[in-house]
């Protein structure tokens, strides 16, 4: 039996073995918070409560309520705010504390967890760091907004419950071996969007050192919410105007009827709109801290922001999500060009500039052949270019002119047999989709026993020295890595980036002819849009 006192008591861990065969320790289901559930529902996490004894931590715990990232069941529950953490060793004393990793999961803030099935620890710990996987509130319960600033419920609760978990981890993980004064957060998707938000939210200041923000940034449309309150009512048959009531309602309604009724608002991930349920900019309220009051462009542009070491990037063909999202080949035919046109220009739906934009999307992308099932690449670079590429492209130019700190953007291109969700969607195209790049970080559910002769070894030997270096220095530079390669920062004059394949290679302005397009579309915008 391995024990840890922490603030709130003991906690009894198991012994693990890695991807290497060598030995760490696990301690999962970990409170970091009170469970939020009833008057704490949609309310801004609160610090956890200490036990008597010794808490069993060899059990993961509840994900959020929500649908299973695989199989579309129903899993959790609304007590769900617990971390998990996976040490190479029990310190005996803190004279050599280990870099921490905190793993933000993705799931497009609507499902998801940081458990086993999908990361786990044992491809990152031989890197002789700490990792810590967190879970946080989706949906209604972590991203519902009422404009009333005395209601308290102003909005972000997911993102402020990764707040009240970094502050768990810098008070303590010390006592499993790790640093407080060296956290690296990293995380993909709706993860890799929450990691930029705490890099330019006033509230994460000095909970972490580093940042590595994997395919999703602020400035992708889908990582934004919309109000939705009231909507949520009205499916519930609780028809009102008061945001006393509506919060009445919400509040008292089961998670399961609550659940259901937002599975009805039609979530959807597209560039010309934002979602029903992410992350907002606050208003500011006399009453609690806001977690982002302030638009996330003008932050960055202004320097405004948590000054770390960042590395961001992206998969090849981020936009092959689609095929797992849209199953049904005859919808992959776009219908209306104008729902390419990005929400940011501020265009007005149906106006001359609004659907000429959408036909100068169209020509670019197909051309005079049109539209084809037979050959959707160009139709998977559509949806990479326009809901994530952009977005990652222009935060990094911005961050290196900003930034006091080095910003490092790559593209991981890496095309093998463990790419789980390429092959879970079915797709022979060539490219890395998106999510790809997990399956080298992370041990999941479809590993088997790892070649470790094998090219698949070789990638997550290479991705995960990349990340471990990153988060032992803020530079991926450090001997170890056969490519002899040096990849530089981002500059005000040169895009550069790594390129992750079966060989490392430099470069620079990655998706050039791309990205100019996108750069000419973005002036067509009319004064007072968004980006």
């Amino acid at each position: 039996m391995v024990t840890v006192q922490i603030e709130q008591g003991k906690l009894r861990g198991k012994v693990c073995k890695d991807f290497l065969g060598g030995e760490f320790f696990s301690f999962e289901g970990i409170p970091y918070a009170k469970p939020p559930i009833g008057p704490l529902r949609f309310k801004a996490p609160q610090p956890p409560l200490p036990w008597d004894g010794i808490r069993d931590a060899t059990k993961e715990g509840d994900p959020c309520y929500s649908l299973h990232m695989i199989n579309a069941n129903t899993v959790g529950s609304e007590d769900c705010l617990f971390l998990n953490v996976h040490t190479p060793k029990i310190p005996e004393n803190f004279d050599h504390l280990k870099p921490v990793m905190v793993w933000i999961h993705g799931g497009g803030f609507l499902s998801g967890s940081g458990n086993r099935e999908l990361y786990g620890p044992e491809f990152l710990i031989p890197q002789d760091v700490v990792v810590v996987t967190i879970n946080y509130r989706l949906g209604a319960l972590g991203f519902l907004y009422l404009n009333d600033p005395k209601l308290g419920v102003p909005g972000n609760a997911g993102l402020k419950d990764q707040v009240m978990a970094l502050k768990w981890i810098k008070n303590n993980i010390k006592n499993f071996g790790g640093d407080p004064d060296n956290v690296t957060i990293f995380g993909e998707s709706a993860g890799g969007a929450s990691v930029h938000y705490l890099i330019l939210s006033p509230m994460a200041r000095g909970l972490f050192h580093k940042a590595i923000p994997q395919s999703g940034c602020a400035l992708n449309p889908w990582a934004w919410g919309s109000y939705s309150a009231k909507d949520l009512c009205n499916i519930l048959k609780k028809e009102t105007n008061n945001e006393e009531e509506i919060l009445k309602v919400l509040q008292n309604v089961s998670v399961e009827h609550l659940f259901k009724a937002q599975f009805k608002l039609k979530d959807h991930i597209r560039a010309d709109d934002f979602r029903p349920l992410g992350p907002i900019i606050e208003k500011i309220s006399p009453y609690e801290e806001a977690f982002l009051s302030e638009p996330p462009l003008d932050l960055i542009l202004q320097g405004r922001y948590n000054q770390v070491p960042i590395m961001m990037g992206y998969t090849s063909r981020e936009g092959m999500l689609i095929d797992l999202i849209i199953p049904d080949e005859d919808k992959k035919i776009i219908q209306d060009f104008e729902d390419t046109v990005p929400v940011w220009l501020g265009l007005e739906k149906k106006s001359p500039i609004s659907i000429a934009t959408g036909q100068k999307i169209k020509q670019f992308y197909f051309g005079d052949k049109g539209q084809s099932l037979q050959d959707k690449d160009p139709w998977y670079m559509l949806n990479t270019d326009n809901l994530f590429l952009r977005g990652i492209y222009t935060c990094a130019k911005h961050h290196s002119v900003t930034s006091k700190e080095p910003v490092y953007l790559y593209r991981f291109s890496f095309d093998g047999p463990m790419n789980l969700f390429k092959t879970f969607a079915g797709i022979t195209s060539k490219g890395a989709a998106h999510g790809d790049d997990l399956c080298y970080l992370f041990k999941n559910f479809s590993h088997n026993e790892i070649d470790r002769l094998s090219i698949d070894c070789e990638c997550i030997s290479k991705i995960t020295q990349l990340w471990g270096n990153f988060a032992k220095t803020g530079n991926p530079n450090l001997p170890g890595l056969d490519e002899n390669v040096e990849w530089k920062p981002v500059t005000k004059d040169a895009v550069n980036f790594l390129d992750i394949d079966f060989k490392l290679t430099l470069g620079e302005n990655p998706e050039k002819e791309r990205m100019e397009f996108w750069d000419g579309i973005y002036k067509m915008k009319p004064t007072g849009s968004k980006l």
